[in-house]
């Protein structure tokens, strides 16, 4: 009698070659999702900016960084590409590098194309006019946002200057946020050196509503506010243009 030769394993069933696995893993592990979720088209630019503001100088490996010498090639690359409408920005940032954080700002503040930026978790010290400097923008419910003056840890040499070099750095910042959102002047500067909001610092913790409620940012939402308000915004500009035509 013939035996019945064993039954072929399903398709569903099989598992992945051993390549395809590593470079699955491989691919989370850079960008914390896999290949088939970036397999579209889009006229969007998500553009993310997460942990540390990294500038001139080269934070410890083990912090997780935004470099913006790879951030400002992108925003340029915006402004040029003529198939991208508009950009999300996306920001979970602890702040960092002041300079290097305003001079990704001023990119995004002066893009002509339709902007939108999104909080979730926190955008806090130099992040706050990183979520400012686009034209409309949305905070999570949960999120947080730390304001506060400049800060500086370290050896400081000749305290008169260095006080008054502080001081204008921190003009810049405060200047640059009033203009790029509805908080005026004196609002951002009670917020900043407010003493009673914070153990262990000067500033205030803005939950999303309290941001909103100062005018810091214009809308309490997420991720489907903020593309449909970009979508319209790009409907916008582009009716726009064609009737100028």
């Amino acid at each position: 009698m013939k035996e019945k030769e064993p039954a072929k394993p399903d398709k569903k069933d099989e598992k992945a070659k051993p390549e395809e696995t590593s470079e699955i893993k491989k691919t989370i592990d850079d960008f914390g999702a896999i290949n088939n979720a970036f397999d579209f088209r889009s006229d969007i630019q998500y553009l993310t900016i997460i942990g540390s503001i990294e500038g001139h100088s080269v934070l410890p490996p083990q912090d997780k960084t935004t470099k913006y010498e790879n951030i400002i090639p992108q925003l340029i690359a915006v402004e040029e590409n003529k198939h991208i409408k508009g950009l999300l920005t996306v920001l979970n940032t602890v702040g960092g590098d002041v300079e290097a954080g305003l001079a990704i700002a001023e990119l995004i503040a002066t893009l002509t194309k339709p902007t939108v930026s999104l909080v979730l978790g926190g955008g806090h010290s130099i992040g706050i006019p990183l979520a400012t400097a686009s034209k409309y923008s949305f905070i999570a419910e949960s999120a947080t946002m730390t304001m506060h003056p400049i800060r500086l840890t370290g050896l400081v040499i000749g305290a008169q200057q260095t006080y008054e070099y502080f001081r204008r750095m921190q003009q810049r910042v405060e200047d640059f946020i009033v203009r790029t959102s509805k908080a005026d002047l004196d609002t951002v500067n009670h917020y900043m050196n407010a003493t009673g909001n914070m153990a262990n610092d000067v500033g205030t913790i803005l939950y999303g509503k309290e941001a909103v409620k100062i005018g810091l940012i214009d809308e309490v939402g997420g991720l489907k506010d903020a593309l449909k308000k970009l979508r319209s915004m790009i409907d916008e500009q582009e009716a726009n243009q064609n009737s100028q035509k």
